[in-house]
């Protein structure tokens, strides 16, 4: 080995990181030092702030029950429909291709983008209309999943200590959603290409369940984003890139982000909202009441220091799966014999 090479070789992790991300990340890029961590923490020698909080959430409990989350379908059986997990990693793989391409902070957009939908309850979207509904009528409460993610990283997760991720991770997964934008460009990445990963890989399942059919999706949409999949996603990813570079700010064109806003509607009045979901929506929220009644008269141990009744149940509830749910129903609604 040449000398100096040895010498860059052993240079300091940080020392290195920091004079790359000074040479080729933009000038708008967050960078990964100095860690801003709610409990101080010393430096890894061998992964940088973000690298350390993508690899807590990919090792926690919450990311592992993901697989077992509904995305669309409930409890698919097919094995190619999306699920919680399969969605996060799917939108990760395109939210670091436009961070990589605008000179952001690719391993911060990788960690909020792995943290998004850890506090997402079962059943997918009707799940967490019957769960903000219990939790209304009974506590007068809210549920939106992001804070809940928010809430499973910092006071759920390693038994109640959380894993004191960064604040910029923190941010992103709360505002990856609502109505106040990410404090980082890496966020605000992570806020759009959540929705056009979902609604282009949602598209996908609905044809392949037979709830669409290629001919019921909207001609003017189509003609402007593209005919598969993956055209659209291609489009949208690099019509992206190409307004944030020139605007210093995350934006979408006018013709194509009124496009997927379009095609995202018509997904929710055909699919997430549509015939096939509400025929499921009266079984799942039959089940949820039941389960969210009996946990409410007998709230369940505290995962985190300190839980009020409401914040027992809805952490409860919210962190099952989708299978565990129906069991935990089944164990209730079915005679079990003496």
């Amino acid at each position: 080995m040449h000398p100096s090479t040895h010498a860059a070789a052993i240079r300091p992790l940080r020392e290195r990181v920091e004079s790359w991300e000074e040479e080729y990340l933009s000038p708008l890029a967050e960078r990964s030092y100095p860690a801003r961590r709610t409990a101080g923490e010393g430096d890894s020698a061998m992964r940088t702030p973000f690298q350390r909080d993508r690899d807590r959430i990919v090792h926690s409990k919450a990311f592992r029950r993901l697989k077992h989350k509904t995305q669309v379908f409930i409890s698919p059986e097919g094995d190619h429909y999306r699920t919680r997990l399969t969605h996060t990693l799917e939108t990760c793989g395109i939210a670091r291709t436009v961070a990589r391409a605008l000179g952001l902070n690719e391993d911060l957009t990788e960690a909020i983008g792995l943290g998004h939908d850890l506090g997402h309850p079962p059943f997918g979207h009707i799940g967490e209309a019957v769960l903000d509904s219990c939790l209304q009528e009974r506590y007068g409460l809210r549920f939106r999943h992001n804070e809940h993610s928010l809430r499973v990283v910092e006071r759920l997760e390693r038994d109640g200590r959380g894993l004191n991720l960064t604040e910029q991770v923190r941010d992103g997964i709360l505002r990856h959603t609502g109505p106040e934008k990410p404090a980082t460009l890496e966020g605000q990445i992570m806020r759009l290409v959540d929705r056009i990963a979902y609604i282009n890989h949602d598209i996908d399942d609905a044809l392949r369940a037979g709830v669409l059919h290629p001919a019921d999706l909207p001609r003017a949409e189509i003609a402007v984003l593209g005919d598969s999949g993956s055209q659209r996603i291609d489009m949208l990813a690099r019509d992206l890139v190409e307004r944030s570079s020139s605007s210093g700010a995350i934006v979408q064109s006018d013709e194509i982000g009124a496009a997927m806003t379009r095609l995202r509607d018509f997904m929710f009045q055909r699919v997430y909202l549509g015939p096939a979901a509400q025929r499921e929506h009266a079984r799942i929220e039959r089940m949820l009441h039941a389960l969210f009644d009996h946990f409410a008269a007998c709230p369940p141990a505290p995962a985190a220091e300190g839980a009020n009744e409401a914040e027992r149940v809805t952490d409860y509830l919210a962190g099952m799966t989708d299978r565990f749910a129906v069991r935990a129903f089944a164990e209730l609604s079915v005679p079990q014999g003496f």
